[in-house]
């Protein structure tokens, strides 16, 4: 359920995202300038006072940002498939072209070593990390500036979509369509690449995507 002061930081992660106060916030959706001053989020008696919805969707439209974002700043985030809210919590961001590199990643698939950045995504996910899409490599599934959300932990599963590092430093995003103890078949998530087949003995690991910026 979300709190009173988890709407109103809501409101003030758009602003601050915008350059704006949330004053000019309040203007540029064309309402009342001191609507959401800090004085109006309490009454004189110390009721609590909420923001409309309707004054919520303006300055949505007014930002071109959507519900989901605006989420972000409440530490709550609506999970894709199933309408719950997640937690929202600070995670390891890397750009996938830096995937291949050395010394970022320990022999399981997890982040390793310096370099890293950080960004507050969803996840309950322990050891998920973030990569950076760059290019059109993984259209039409995924454009340049996604990102996504990735699970060493979580179990594999026919169909997933998955990051696979191999042991000479190759990153592809695929989805999964066999493994075995010998071999990994993987399909390609754009029609332009080829689906790849490799054997385990040269893949260092494989980790599930659970969410992506879309």
């Amino acid at each position: 359920m979300l709190s009173h002061r988890a709407i109103w930081d809501g409101i003030d992660g758009v602003a601050k995202r915008h350059g704006l106060s949330v004053s000019a916030l309040a203007k540029l959706a064309g309402l009342d300038p001191t609507a959401f001053n800090p004085s109006k989020r309490v009454s004189k008696d110390g009721r609590e006072r909420w923001p409309s919805t309707e004054s919520i969707s303006k300055i949505l439209e007014a930002t071109g940002e959507g519900f989901e974002t605006f989420l972000s700043g409440t530490g709550a985030f609506l999970q894709p498939d199933a309408g719950a809210l997640v937690p929202v919590r600070s995670v390891p961001l890397l750009g996938l072209a830096q995937a291949g590199a050395g010394g970022f990643f320990d022999s399981a698939g997890f982040p390793a070593g310096q370099g890293w950045d950080e960004v507050r995504l969803p996840s309950q996910e322990e050891g998920a990390y973030a990569l950076e899409v760059h290019g059109d490599s993984m259209l039409p599934l995924y454009r340049d500036g996604d990102i996504i959300v990735v699970s060493p932990n979580a179990q594999l599963r026919r169909g997933d979509r998955v990051v696979v590092r191999t042991r000479d430093g190759e990153v592809m995003v695929k989805l999964l369509q066999r493994q075995t103890p010998k071999v990994l078949e993987l399909h390609s998530v754009n029609p332009d690449h080829p689906n790849r087949t490799l054997d385990m003995g040269d893949v260092e690991w494989v980790a599930r995507i659970v969410w992506a910026s879309q």
